[in-house]
C-alpha cells in the first residue's frame, strides 16, 4: 500500500485558505482522507486515496429553498 501524497493533499488545503473557501477534513474509508468543501449552492466530496488518486464528487443545489416544515419528512426518510 502506498501513502497518501500529503504533499498534494498539503497544498489542496492551502489553494482553500488562499481562496477562503470554508472546509473540513475526515476520513469515511481506510486508505482515504476526505476534504468536505462547501461553497454557495455546491458541496464537493474531495478524497485522496492511498494509490494516488483523487476523487472529486459534487452536490449541486437545484435552488430550492423550503422552511423548517420539511425537517420531519426527512428525519422519516432517512432514519435508520
Amino acid at each position: 500500500m502506498t501513502r497518501v501524497d500529503l504533499s498534494r493533499l498539503a497544498h489542496f488545503l492551502e489553494e482553500l485558505r488562499d481562496a477562503s473557501i470554508h472546509f473540513t477534513v475526515g476520513s469515511v474509508r481506510p486508505g482515504a482522507i476526505m476534504v468536505n468543501v462547501t461553497v454557495p449552492g455546491e458541496r464537493w466530496e474531495v478524497e485522496f486515496l492511498d494509490n494516488g488518486s483523487t476523487e472529486v464528487q459534487r452536490f449541486v443545489s437545484a435552488g430550492e429553498i423550503t422552511d423548517g416544515t420539511v425537517l420531519p419528512d426527512l428525519f422519516r426518510r432517512f432514519s435508520g
